[in-house]
């Protein structure tokens, strides 16, 4: 079934404000390639000019080690992080860069072949925002993050967690990516009937869904 198909109508409707949002998981077959196969992610979604994305973690020491990880890839990505006790006015500085990377995205990102000669080389990057679960009140009372693309580095475990990471940090046609280590396709399953939401395995090329 494509990952656009309506649920079945024994599972709950997820709410209309999601449905334009696609929902996929992507198999890691060891919890030690989890990290490796984040860098590769973003490093290949990293190529594509303006493209916002937000990775959710669920903890502050996950969140170290993926910033940590994936600052190599600098060439071609903006890394920022966003944790419950960062400053406010850090905060705001994050945020605003990033709103305005979502603008450039919508302005010009969208076509593959988008003439980027105007912008410099700095502001062709693709950006990403690292944040934890604890932030996402804070980011629930400001202005919508909006990414086109929410990777769940950490798959949560409850319904109402992985709906507070969309609402708080996806655009309305935003793109959600679960990473799945092993016996987590379990909480995956649930995840999936609890919500209503359809959870298609993603494809081997993510441009495909871009």
């Amino acid at each position: 079934m494509d990952a656009t198909e309506s649920p079945l109508s024994t599972s709950p409707s997820p709410p209309s404000s999601f449905s334009l949002q696609r929902h996929f998981y992507l198999a890691v077959d060891r919890l030690q390639f989890k990290m490796d196969t984040l860098v590769d992610l973003l490093g290949t979604a990293g190529r594509r000019p303006y493209l916002p994305m937000v990775v959710c973690c669920s903890t502050r020491d996950e969140l170290d080690a993926v910033c940590s990880n994936i600052s190599n890839l600098s060439s071609c990505i903006s890394v920022s992080a966003l944790y419950s006790d960062l400053s406010e006015a850090h905060r705001a500085e994050v945020l605003d860069n990033f709103r305005q990377a979502t603008m450039r995205w919508n302005r010009l990102g969208r076509e593959e072949d988008a003439d980027g000669e105007a912008e410099k080389e700095e502001e062709q990057k693709s950006h990403v925002i690292v944040v934890t679960d604890a932030c996402l009140p804070l980011l629930g009372s400001e202005l919508p993050v909006c990414a086109r693309i929410l990777i769940n580095y950490e798959l949560p475990t409850k319904k109402e967690t992985y709906m507070r990471r969309m609402s708080a940090c996806l655009s309305a046609d935003g793109i959600v990516i679960s990473m799945v280590v092993g016996g987590e396709v379990v909480i995956l399953k649930t995840l999936e009937e609890s919500s209503g939401l359809l959870i298609a395995e993603m494809p081997i090329h993510i441009f495909e869904i871009i």
